[in-house]
Parts: C-alpha cells; structure tokens; sequence
C-alpha cells in the first residue's frame, strides 16, 4: 500500500462510519436530507465491501439506553461487521474503536457520522492529530442546523481533513474503467442511479 498519490485508493483506505442512529437522523436539518444521508451512507459500505476495505462501525450510548441502534437500512448492508458500541462523542477516545481503526492496519479513513458538528468532528479532527489522514463526506452526513453543518465541514478543512461527496469517493477510489474493480464499481453506479429519482431530482443521473 501507498499514498504518494494525491488521489486515494482503495487499497490504502478503511471506511469508518460513526452513530448512524435513529436519534441523529431525526434531528438533521442541514442540506442533504436524512433519506438521501442514507442511501449515500449505503453506497460508502457497498463500495467498502465490493473493494474489499476494511470498515469499522461505530455507535453512541446504544447499551447505555439512550440511544437506539444503527438504523435498519445501513446495517443490512453491513453483515458480519461488528458495532462498537461507546459513550464519549469523541470516538478516538473509546479503546475498543481506536483498537478497531488501528487494526485495519490503513492509515487513510473515509469518514462518516452524525452529526456533523460532534461525533464526526470530534472524530476526524483527532484522528488527524493521531497521525492519520482524513477524508469526510459531505453528502453522507448533517447537522442540527446548517450553520452548524457548514461550521463543522469549515473546521474540518481547516484541520486538514478532505472533503468530498459520496458518489465521488466511489468514482476516485477505482477510477480507471479496466481496473481490477471496475465490475463492482459499474454495478454500485446503476443500483444507486436508480434510487437516486425516487428521492430527489437534484443529482444527475
């Protein structure tokens, strides 16, 4: 594995997905709606998985009881992968989760999580301070407010973090239409061109 390109790939990369919980997707009221949040959380894993990367899946206060777990939709698409459970919004400060992104062994993490001015700030933002590189996308999370989710996504950059959208991080991580992925990556496009109608009109398809 190697990061010397600027670009990333999949093979340099782990997914990590933080308190897609029902409590969360009720209270975002940013720009990307909970729905479309979903399907473009449901498209990081497909790839994830059809790329063979590792992921590590987190939620907040689910066997504390305040909190419920990981919403249906995203965990049917993530069989087999087990769910760290914490109380801290600070992921990094859970030992199990830091063991868990220590041991995909990459040093690059896509992240996600709700909502976007905590879990995953607080998150990312240590994580570039741990030593890792960052990338969080910006159409696959939201916040209480859109000043909150803009303010986050400001923070972020600024610390050094890499924006993007989730369609993009598919596309980037193959790129190449020979390449040994595009198959799966060409089969994860169709699925997801055809949710997309039936929630907005406001991605091209």
């Amino acid at each position: 594995m190697s990061n010397s390109q600027g670009v990333w790939t999949y093979q340099d990369c782990a997914l990590v997905l933080i308190d897609y919980q029902k409590e969360m997707f009720e209270t975002i009221r940013s720009e990307t709606s909970p729905d479309l949040v979903e399907l473009n959380v449901r498209l990081l894993a497909r790839t994830a998985k059809a790329f063979k990367m590792p992921i590590v899946l987190s939620t907040i206060g689910v066997a504390a009881g305040f909190n419920g777990p990981t919403r249906p939709a995203i965990l049917a698409e993530l069989p087999g992968v087990p769910v760290i459970d914490r109380t801290s919004m600070n992921a990094f400060e859970d030992q199990a989760f830091r063991e868990a992104v220590a041991k995909t062994r990459r040093k690059r993490l896509i992240f996600g999580g709700l909502h976007t001015e905590i879990c995953l700030t607080l998150a990312t933002v240590q994580a570039l301070k741990d030593g890792y590189e960052g990338m969080f996308v910006v159409d696959a999370v939201g916040g209480r407010s859109q000043t909150a989710h803009r303010t986050a996504i400001e923070r972020l950059a600024h610390a050094g973090a890499v924006p993007n959208t989730a369609l993009a991080v598919l596309t980037e991580l193959f790129r190449d239409w020979t390449s040994p992925v595009a198959d799966q990556a060409r089969e994860i496009s169709n699925w997801y061109f055809a949710e997309i109608p039936e929630l907005t009109a406001e991605v091209g398809v």
